[in-house]
């Protein structure tokens, strides 16, 4: 969730001076953008990815302090509660055999690091959010001793001035109210980044938005929250209601959610950055050393460091981010609509179908998105979360159509040019996207082989549902250890 920060609070002057440091990092970034200063040689990609941390019994373990300490690899690093960490993947250009190099890399850290939880009674967990989270997991008491997570929590319930409402109407139906945004921790995801130039960022943020629904809907894994079954991908509606800074007269009015999926096309990144500072007040006002503008004047590369604060505490589907590396400024596009898991080769599968598709729906001639309004990307998005594989989407020229069918039949094979267009290996290329068609063919992905198993184990045998839920839990951290996509886990 970003770099930590000192603790402090915060007075009048520091959101004045926070403002108008933000108004500067905007006149430079534009400044940049004038001058095309942003580096496009290097496309690389990369991802994050969230893990749960669970006990023998397949309930969250608070002890994300000691397993780091254990694992000892920078890679990992703490998250918003004490029973989950993340991975940073170092980032690779896609090309030749840069997705199987992902994938080695990924499981060999993954089960070295299990390794040394493990002899701390603990395992790592790639889901989207753990079935056995309970509310007793999810207080103030049990975020992370980051002083940024505290801080964060402090201001989201400052500005909302009340309680957080949970509701959530899926399969069963959850009420509940929380004194702090701790219920955000249970939400836990694979984020996808690929770096663009500043010209190709608008067809590729458009493109991201327009796959958004089929992407969550054939790749959901968290259909339980609390003990309650309730959409398919529930991450996406516990997200937005977590760290929503606005109580319900706001919300009325119109005011946007900082969790957001957007309400229109783009034309240029600066639309975003604009729309950042034109709707959502700074959470975090701490200002840097630096004068962005004098930087530039005096031929150096800024870090905008109050830009990208502010940034990072709106939460889009897809977000963008700007960052210098080796004194080079880039641009990307982070991608958070994936939940984490099931496999670390279902995760390289939906990683291969995302940059796939992207790439080749960036640079169609008669982009997608001149057929398709953006009101149907977003009702799309929130049909594929609630219904999951089986989700009604709206495909220009295909009118309503199943998501899986709809990857079978159109995004497949896009996603196999886009790759392509990439330079990945053939080999690798047929290997990660057979993973998503036997997935749309078998109808199994992470959401339904949770559901159907939890089902088998409950219905009919007297346990109680948390006990059924930890039976979920176990058989998954078994067929996750063996990286069999989740589309042959056996369901009994």
């Amino acid at each position: 969730m970003g770099q930590d920060i000192k603790p402090r609070s915060f007075s009048r002057e520091d959101r004045t001076r926070f403002r108008d440091a933000l108004r500067s990092c905007a006149e430079a970034f534009q400044q940049m953008r004038d001058e095309s200063r942003f580096d496009a040689r290097r496309p690389f990609t990369g991802f994050e990815i969230e893990f749960n941390l669970v006990d023998g019994r397949g309930d969250p373990s608070l002890t994300n302090g000691e397993v780091l300490a254990a694992i000892g690899d920078e890679a990992f690093q703490t998250e918003l509660a004490r029973y989950n960490i993340e991975i940073n993947v170092e980032p690779r250009l896609l090309r030749d055999g840069a997705l199987k190099d992902f994938e080695d890399d990924l499981r060999a850290r993954l089960n070295a690091a299990d390794a040394k939880a493990r002899e701390l009674g603990t395992r790592l967990v790639m889901i989207g959010i753990l079935p056995t989270v309970t509310a007793e997991h999810v207080t103030a008491e049990t975020l992370s001793p980051k002083t940024r997570y505290q801080l964060l929590n402090e201001q989201i319930i400052a500005q909302r001035g009340e309680d957080i409402r949970i509701a959530i109407e899926g399969v069963e139906k959850l009420e509940l109210t929380t004194d702090s945004v701790t219920p955000e921790s249970a939400c836990t995801s694979t984020q996808l980044h690929v770096e663009v130039s500043q010209d190709g960022f608008a067809p590729y943020w458009n493109a991201a938005q327009a796959i958004a629904g089929p992407q969550v809907a054939i790749c959901a894994n968290s259909p339980f929250l609390f003990g309650r079954e309730l959409w398919r991908e529930t991450r996406i509606k516990l997200f937005e209601q977590a760290i929503d800074t606005r109580c319900a007269e706001l919300a009325e009015q119109g005011v946007r959610p900082r969790v957001w999926f957007g309400e229109r096309w783009i034309n240029s990144v600066t639309d975003l950055f604009e729309e950042n500072q034109r709707y959502f007040s700074p959470l975090l006002p701490v200002c840097g050393d630096d004068d962005p503008l004098e930087v530039l004047t005096q031929g150096g590369t800024p870090s905008l460091e109050e830009l990208c604060l502010h940034n990072g505490t709106i939460y889009r589907w897809n977000r963008p981010v700007y960052d210098v590396v080796e004194d080079r400024p880039h641009l990307r596009i982070e991608n958070r609509v994936l939940p984490a898991g099931p496999t670390v080769v279902d995760t390289l599968a939906n990683a291969a179908f995302y940059f796939g598709l992207v790439r080749r729906l960036a640079v169609d001639e008669r982009p997608l998105w001149s057929r398709m309004s953006f009101d149907a990307a977003s009702e799309n998005f929130l049909r594929g979360a609630r219904h999951g594989i089986v989700a009604e989407q709206y495909w220009p020229g295909s009118g309503w159509i199943q998501a899986a069918e709809l990857a079978l039949r159109k995004l497949i094979p896009l996603a196999h040019e886009g790759l392509d267009d990439w330079g990945v290996d053939p080999t690798q290329r047929d290997r990660l996207l057979a993973v998503i068609e036997q997935r749309c063919l078998s109808g199994q992905n992470g959401a339904v082989w949770q559901s159907t198993v939890f089902h088998r184990l409950y219905d009919d045998s007297g346990l109680s549902r948390l006990d059924a839920l930890r039976g979920v839990t176990a058989r998954y951290v078994e067929h996750m250890a063996t990286n069999a996509p989740v589309h042959t886990w056996p369901i009994d």
